[in-house]
């Protein structure tokens, strides 16, 4: 597969975003299946603080998300943070950011749809194994493949009517529920200590996870450097609401809410009975399906953005003549992430996962800093959203991403460093076979 020397598409990405839609994207990707399991995670480390400390990671994600905007603000192609970084402090780092954000991507998906099967296993239990589950998993990834090929706004239709599915029995259970809490269970009592506060931390942002793809699409946006800021706003505070409501609701419904399995269904039976056990159950599938739906258009445009930029063969690059996609990478992104549910190694890559969503916030705030500066007036446009404060926000957003990363795990330190060391090998492979690609070129040009 050849590299690229100048313009390889057939066609060029359709625009056809607008805000509202990369809003959508930005909260399917962070509402996923764990909303509905995590109230018990967070009781479990902080207790009566769990809401409180939902509110807490809220207002750290947006100083993230507010560096990530300004940074977006200047840039109108696909890529998001990998194009930032890769424009502050070069291809290398560029690439690293590039590789995690996809490889983020495509293990993910791998992991949901397996969560897909197993919640839909508790009404079909030949679903969660064997032939059911390979079939199962095999049939939700080529159908969303399927809708992204065929057209962005095919795809962004699909994942805003996925994203008011799973917001509508949310916003039921939340509606409902605030009846039933007992309030005395909402007042915190008693001091945590530093080590539960940062355990809560790091399980909390990565619980907010997934609003860094939001200026991914850009290059599909018909105004991206108005439309992706107003996303990533919009898409913290619209979480944050959700997720701290819902701690709410499940922390003062539950008198045992750290020993549930199923918080928010456990929740629901208690105000709304079965029907609101059932209904929430059918939310977490559909959550899930839309997460899938997310992290296929996400991932794929990741790769696009890598060989746009010639450090991933032209192949990546093509644009579908008709749909105006990049099918070449749907169709690549889909089949590892498709391998590695079916194969279950997507378990050994979560804890790097874990690490690279860090890797992609830290750079991209310092990006969003260095930018700033005059002598990049001439590399990238203007920012059209500025966060207030001078260097402040970045600062503090650079350091919560840094305290977070410390407070990460062996195993999950590990993990990211290796994925950041196959990173830099395909690098140095890539770069290599580049380059002989246009010393070829170069020899024919000048035989002929």
């Amino acid at each position: 597969m050849p590299f690229a020397r100048g313009t390889t598409n057939p066609g060029t990405l359709r625009r056809a975003l607008g805000r509202w839609d990369l809003t959508a994207i930005g909260v399917n990707q962070v509402i996923g299946g764990a909303i509905f399991l995590i109230p018990a995670s967070v009781a479990a480390r902080i207790g009566g603080w769990g809401a409180i400390g939902v509110v807490i990671a809220g207002l750290a994600s947006m100083l993230i998300a507010l560096c990530l905007a300004e940074a977006a603000s200047r840039f109108a192609s696909t890529g998001g943070p990998y194009l930032f970084t890769r424009a502050a402090f070069g291809r290398f780092a560029g690439f690293e950011v590039g590789w995690m954000q996809w490889f983020t991507r495509a293990s993910s998906q791998a992991s949901v749809v397996n969560g897909l099967a197993l919640a839909l296993g508790f009404y079909w239990p030949f679903v969660t194994g064997g032939a059911g589950r390979a079939a199962l998993v095999t049939l939700v990834t080529a159908a969303l493949a399927w809708i992204n090929v065929r057209g962005i706004r095919q795809s962004s239709l699909v994942i805003t009517l996925l994203t008011l599915g799973k917001l509508l029995p949310l916003a039921v259970f939340i509606g409902a529920g605030v009846f039933f809490v007992n309030w005395s269970r909402i007042v915190p009592s008693g001091a945590i200590t530093f080590g539960q506060a940062e355990a809560a931390g790091l399980l909390l942002i990565f619980a907010f996870g997934g609003y860094e793809v939001v200026p991914v699409p850009a290059g599909e946006s018909t105004h991206p450097e108005r439309h992706v800021p107003f996303a990533l706003v919009v898409t913290i505070l619209a979480v944050t609401a959700v997720m701290a409501l819902a701690q709410l609701v499940a922390q003062g419904t539950l008198s045992e809410l750290a020993q549930s399995k199923t918080p928010i269904a456990d929740a629901a039976l208690v105000s709304l009975g079965t029907a609101g056990a059932l209904m929430i159950g059918i939310g977490s599938v559909v959550s899930m399906t839309g997460n899938n739906a997310g992290q296929v258009l996400t991932g794929s445009r990741m790769l696009f953005a890598l060989a746009e930029n010639q450090e991933l063969p032209s192949w990546f690059a093509q644009v579908h003549p008709r749909f105006r996609t990049p099918a070449n990478t749907v169709l690549f992104t889909s089949a590892v992430a498709l391998t590695l549910a079916l194969t279950g190694s997507f378990e050994q890559l979560a804890a790097a996962s874990a690490v690279a969503r860090l890797v992609v916030y830290a750079a991209g705030c310092a990006a969003s800093l260095k930018l700033r500066q005059s002598r990049y007036a001439d590399a990238v446009k203007p920012a059209t959203f500025v966060v207030p404060f001078g260097p402040v926000v970045p600062v503090l957003a650079v350091a919560i991403s840094a305290t977070i990363l410390a407070g990460a795990t062996r195993q999950q330190l590990l993990g990211g460093l290796s994925a950041l060391v196959v990173g830099a090998a395909l690098f140095v492979t890539t770069g290599w076979l580049r380059n002989r690609s246009n010393r070829r070129a170069t020899n024919q040009g000048s035989s002929s």
